[in-house]
């Protein structure tokens, strides 16, 4: 970090009369002081006493250490004097110097950019401007994936999933809250077709090593940065339609959504409409679990009726009355192609309805 960021605090606190403020770093050294006559010194002693202590006073100076996330003594503040009115300045010196630091390092930092852009905290305009000053590929493929825990969250899923992705320069695991994770990956040349995989094997290291049930959104590949934030609310979206659609589904893709992703944007007054038209004899709610169950076996097996039967364990012509019954019921035969194709909807319409009332 540039020490000119610290010297344009220190430089105000010569208004302060009678008192010596300064930085030094790990090693003992002055980097920056308003008595210029001490740049260069090394204090090896004090910073060896303050690696272990948060505050000291030694040799008629206070300083106050300025640590990295993990409590690493990265720099100290220093002023003159070891009396309480030195430390009263000192403390004060520590909270200019220390948000000067922060504000330089999420500056300059690309993971604070990447995670600007996915949450919409960047102009447009500006994306371009940060990414020439960080020296950052605009037009470079990227995969947004949204993984979410499940049940429980655990702090380490963030640690885990970095040693996944070892290359902080073009790949990103970034908290989002509690329990949502999002990794921003740079894409080489023809391996838009294995993100499930990646998504897959995320999924099985976070099981294995964190014991963590989770899901896992993918957006499309945002092909410039400025895309990211569609991406990331694509994922987003992916999750939420596959909680309704696709429940037994661990890893949900955005472009693999089907109908789905047009019946979640409905509004449910419309899906009410839909469904008072389908069902005029009978609602839907008028069918039991038995044939709920039965009517979608014979979706799965792609309206066959042999082979639903077979799966059903039951005599063809039980599976046929069936059938009948729904249709006396419903006034639908989900033996017609343009009858079942209107039912199904109609299952998943309720499916969502249900899913905005239990909200």
């Amino acid at each position: 970090m540039s020490n000119s960021v610290f010297q344009s605090v220190i430089v105000q606190l010569r208004e302060i009369p009678g008192r010596t403020f300064g930085v030094m770093d790990s090693e003992g050294c002055v980097v920056s002081c308003t008595d210029v006559s001490l740049l260069g010194e090394r204090w090896v002693e004090a910073a060896a006493k303050l690696a272990s202590a948060g505050e000291l006073t030694f040799e008629r100076k206070t300083f106050k250490a300025i640590c990295s996330a993990g409590g690493v003594l990265e720099y100290a503040v220093f002023c003159s004097g070891d009396d309480e009115l030195a430390k009263g300045y000192c403390a004060m010196a520590y909270i200019a110097l220390h948000d000067a630091k922060v504000f330089y390092e999420e500056k300059h930092d690309r993971g604070t950019f990447v995670k600007n852009i996915i949450m919409d905290n960047i102009l447009p305009g500006d994306i371009y401007i940060r990414a020439k000053e960080l020296h950052f590929a605009t037009d470079a493929p990227r995969a947004v994936f949204l993984v979410r825990q499940i049940g429980h969250s655990d702090v380490s899923t963030v640690d885990v999933l970095s040693g996944m992705f070892p290359d902080k320069q073009q790949d990103f695991v970034i908290s989002v809250n509690e329990t949502d994770v999002a990794v921003i990956k740079q894409l080489p040349a023809g391996a838009e077709e294995d993100l499930d995989k990646l998504a897959k094997s995320m999924e099985d290291v976070l099981r294995s090593d964190l014991h963590l049930k989770t899901v896992i959104g993918i957006g499309t590949v945002a092909e410039h940065l400025r895309y990211l934030a569609d991406s990331y609310k694509e994922a987003q979206t992916a999750i939420d339609v596959g909680k309704v659609f696709d429940t037994e589904k661990s890893i949900i893709n955005y472009e693999n959504l089907g109908i789905g992703r047009l019946i979640y944007q409905l509004p449910t007054t419309l899906c009410d409409i839909f469904l008072t038209e389908v069902f005029k004899k009978n609602t839907i709610d008028s069918l039991d679990q038995e044939t709920l169950f039965t009517i979608n076996k014979f979706f799965e097996n792609n309206l066959n009726v042999s082979e639903t039967s077979r799966k059903l364990f039951v005599h063809r012509n039980t599976l046929v009355y069936r059938l009948e019954k729904i249709k006396k019921l419903t006034g639908l035969d989900l033996r017609q192609f343009d009858h079942a194709i209107v039912f199904k909807v109609a299952l998943m319409v309720r499916k969502y309805l249900t899913s905005r009332t239990a909200r």
